[in-house]
């Protein structure tokens, strides 16, 4: 057996082409998505219709179209072909910047974001990826990729004022409509086209995993929490703007002089954590902690009075949970997924996550429009603390690592006796063969697993 996720060397110049390409496409169309968050709350004020309930469903709205048809628009991928699903996608997405740009009412608006979400492209982004790349350097491009969405929020909070303070909101989706069109450029010249598309199981959703994924109660406990995450980063947007303005004192253009500063000390105090957690064991009582310091945010904005530095400390304190948990559960996904269904699992916490973002924008916006601003603080840390009472109960995940090896092909009955072989190795926790695809998924610890004890 030859592990096939070992790396020999760097990258291919092709590769890396493809996962830099990748990579910014997704960037490009997050950062249209995310400009809107730190601004739109002060703008709609000026739309026709607008109700508080009307600006937090247009602040979430994508996340429920994107949610729903993520995982559909990867599985038309294997079929069609990936660069049609993902231009497409881009062009869809365009055409609801368009929509949005043009609105002169919120409904309207609403309309322009929820064509942004149906754009839905990351699963098909994976895939492309995936077939782009060996299995030994799959796992890089992935990671790429990721670091592409982190960087373009932290920009978005940035650019997303000035762009406001220069051209405005409408000027934002005009410029989000020119940025996907600038993508759909570079899948059509820069991406390189794939000699074979097959399904991944490390990198996308198959249909005949969902029933073992959704019975998997730790990893819906981790769906759960990236939806919680993302529904209280959405709330709380759709009236932080409001208050830093109205509250706060700090001018809509100076917003940028906040968000900037707040983002790079929150990673650097993040930093430490992260690395306490995974060199030294510490995964559960940090995860549990950053859970917490969500929660101390959140009740912080809403019961210490109104000023500047309370502000300011509060959502430096949310950044740094945010950002650990942002960073800390999609490896807690993959130590937990079944060792063959990495790409299944990963699907359906994208999904949540996204439907976390809808659901906050909408619960945001009624909770601001019946209850006022600072219920919505108050409601969000609830949330987070129903989150923290079902992860109090999840089980300490075990450090393993995700090995992936050839086989020679066989008969499934072969293949199976061959996983019960390798189960019974020092250190292998799970085994799966595939047959049809030559290749067996293990998980070891690789504390105890002796690669040479292979057969």
């Amino acid at each position: 057996m030859q592990r096939i996720e070992q790396p020999e060397g760097g990258m291919s110049r092709g590769e890396f082409r493809a996962a830099l390409s990748l990579s910014s496409v997704y960037a490009l169309r997050m950062l249209g998505l995310f400009m809107i968050l730190p601004v739109f709350a002060l703008y709609a004020g000026d739309l026709e219709g607008v109700t508080p309930t009307l600006t937090g469903l247009a602040i979430g709205i994508y996340g429920l179209t994107q949610a729903l048809l993520q995982i559909p628009a990867g599985l038309l991928s294997d079929r069609i072909g990936r660069k049609p699903v993902i231009i497409g996608g881009l062009l869809v997405f365009a055409l609801g910047s368009v929509v949005a740009a043009l609105a002169d009412s919120m409904l309207v608006v609403i309309l322009g974001r929820a064509l942004q979400g149906a754009g839905a492209i990351a699963a098909a982004i994976m895939a492309l990826a995936a077939d782009l790349t060996r299995e030994q350097h799959r796992i890089k491009a992935m990671a790429l990729i990721g670091m592409s969405i982190g960087l373009s929020f932290a920009l978005a909070l940035v650019l997303g004022p000035v762009l406001n303070d220069w051209v405005g909101v409408p000027g934002i989706f005009a410029i989000t409509a020119v940025l996907a069109l600038g993508g759909i450029l570079v899948v059509g010249f820069v991406v390189p086209r794939p000699v074979v598309s097959r399904p991944h199981r490390v990198a996308e959703a198959i249909p005949d995993q969902f029933g073992r994924v959704l019975r998997q109660t730790q990893l819906l406990r981790l769906d759960f929490g990236i939806l919680m995450l993302h529904a209280i980063l959405t709330a709380s947007f759709v009236v932080l703007p409001l208050i830093l303005r109205d509250q706060a004192g700090v001018a809509a253009s100076a917003h940028w002089k906040i968000y900037l500063p707040v983002l790079v000390c929150s990673v650097l105090a993040m930093l430490p954590l992260i690395i306490m957690a995974e060199r030294k064991g510490r995964v559960r009582p940090v995860f549990l902690s950053a859970i917490a310091l969500l929660i101390a945010a959140e009740l912080g904005l809403f019961l210490l009075p109104v000023t500047l530095y309370s502000v300011v400390f509060m959502m430096f304190v949310f950044f740094t949970a945010f950002n650990l948990l942002e960073a800390m559960l999609p490896s807690l996904i993959s130590r937990i997924a079944p060792a063959d269904c990495r790409g299944t699992a990963m699907g359906f916490y994208s999904s949540s996550q996204f439907f976390g973002a809808f659901l906050g924008g909408a619960l945001g916006g009624v909770l601001h429009q019946y209850a006022g601003t600072h219920a919505v603080f108050l409601c969000s840390a609830i949330g987070a603390a129903l989150w923290l009472l079902l992860a109090l109960s999840m089980s300490r995940p075990e450090k393993l690592s995700s090995y992936i090896y050839k086989i020679a092909g066989g008969e499934p009955e072969a293949a199976e006796q061959l996983a019960q072989r390798l189960l019974a190795l020092a250190g292998v926790a799970e085994a799966v063969v595939v047959a049809e695809e030559g290749v067996a998924y293990l998980k070891v610890d690789k504390r105890v697993f002796d690669e040479t004890s292979l057969p």
